[in-house]
């Protein structure tokens, strides 16, 4: 019979080191809407929602009920070849809610980050030019293309270079830079030793997830779609963290009244089982021929079914809404905090997409220390929480979240705060808990 100590230690033994961040020797072993359960039969509420990638939580038994009878008929056939009827659905219900005018068509990948690299070989075959624009602190995903543009860890560049030439990376708007810094900077390049008209596309997260979910001002956004546009490049959103829902909208990008080029899905978009994809006009995703990019598995039949009656469970919830409310809800019980702890920094997010920084009182300036005791805790105590770009924590459950769920959750976190400032914490949790 399995247990947590267990796991853990055929996971040492078995899995590859690079597969794991460690936080905290968990095994779960069922979940039910926003609460997991571990082989010791602790109970947890999840505050992670599994990276955004079960935006309706856990145990959902109607989308087991759509995979187990689509399994008893057709488990996948690859669409590399032939057709089956649900990913033309799943495609045709992407094109219906993606904010791009105009007809529209998905290309299937099987995770975001291989949708990414889909991105790029879409942009720079539709223009005909090499160059891709980044960002400083992005994540994009770890297949090779997605973690070329990316700049958030060397840890995850290291040692297996060189990845793909001619990527640029540039300021994302923040405390420390305004947007208006953060365009003259590209207009500067532009101008001396970037040739605009070399440059296939610029990939932004709407919120930069992994940097701290931080939210960069609408009038930066729509500088750069005006940038594109002057200049012929794409304008590529990764909505694989933010997709369906999580920030009140179906795209985090419609919160900025800006309409990209391309989409990029992945996490949540199968239900719970892997999928990416990138939506985007028909002229510019017509640009690639087969087998340019597919994949035996990609856009499975199965999969497709999940990520069908996941589109379909989240409007018949009105998920966004859900996340509008719970997300004021939650980031209310936070500012509540912040009045008790003075070191609570920043707290920002849109619907259930919240990041709270943990800062050191006197400088202002990151508290790594502070933030992993206080996610220590949390999840030794059953709150499912993690931290991001050292010192943030990351606030994203499931948004089925009940608010007794919530209250739950933040008298932990109350409890873990309390326990930080009183010195209960010791200095032995961070060897076990690194984090990003």
């Amino acid at each position: 019979m399995s247990t947590n100590q267990s796991v853990f230690k055929d996971e040492q033994k078995y899995i590859a080191r690079t597969q794991k961040i460690p936080y905290y020797p968990i095994a779960f072993e069922k979940g039910d809407g926003a609460l997991l359960y571990d082989f010791d039969g602790n109970k947890y509420i999840d505050f992670l929602a599994s990276a955004c990638s079960a935006n309706l939580g856990h145990g959902n038994v109607e989308i087991a009920d759509a995979v187990y009878e689509q399994m008893k008929n057709l488990t996948q056939y690859t669409l590399a070849y032939f057709n089956s009827a649900p990913p033309v659905q799943l495609a045709e219900s992407l094109c219906e809610i993606a904010p791009i005018k105009g007809e529209k068509k998905v290309l299937y990948s099987a995770t975001g980050s291989a949708s990414i690299d889909a991105a790029i070989k879409i942009a720079r075959a539709y223009t005909k030019r090499s160059g891709l624009i980044s960002m400083q602190e992005a994540y994009h995903g770890s297949t090779f293309g997605a973690i070329s543009i990316s700049a958030l860890s060397n840890n995850m560049r290291k040692g297996f270079g060189p990845l793909i030439p001619d990527v640029h990376y540039f300021s994302y708007p923040s405390k420390d830079k305004d947007w208006k810094t953060c365009i003259k900077e590209m207009e500067y390049a532009f101008v001396h030793y970037l040739p605009p008209e070399e440059v296939a596309a610029i990939f932004i997260e709407p919120i930069a997830g992994d940097a701290g979910i931080v939210i960069p001002p609408k009038e930066w956004v729509q500088a750069l779609r005006e940038m594109c546009d002057q200049y012929g490049i794409l304008l590529v959103v990764d909505e694989i963290q933010q997709a369906l829902c999580r920030t009140g909208k179906w795209f985090a990008i419609e919160n900025f009244d800006v309409e990209p080029d391309l989409i990029v899905m992945g996490k949540s978009v199968g239900g719970g089982l892997p999928l990416g994809a990138v939506i985007g006009k028909t002229d510019i995703m017509n640009a690639l021929e087969p087998p340019a990019h597919l994949f035996t598995l990609a856009g499975n039949t199965t999969v497709c079914t999940a990520g069908q009656k996941n589109l379909e469970i989240l409007k018949r919830i009105d998920a966004n809404e859900l996340s509008i409310v719970r997300g004021e809800y939650l980031k209310n019980k936070f500012e509540s905090l912040k009045e008790k702890y003075d070191f609570i920094g920043e707290i920002r997010g849109l619907g259930l997409s919240i990041g709270v920084d943990i800062i050191d009182p006197e400088t202002g300036g990151k508290n790594n220390e502070a933030t992993a005791k206080i996610c220590y805790y949390a999840i030794k105590n059953g709150l499912l929480m993690i931290f991001l770009n050292q010192s943030t924590l990351r606030v994203q459950p499931p948004l089925v979240i009940q608010e007794s769920e919530i209250d739950e959750a933040m008298q932990i976190i109350d409890a873990a705060m309390n326990a930080y400032a009183n010195g209960e914490i010791g200095d032995e949790v961070l060897e076990e808990i690194a984090g990003w």
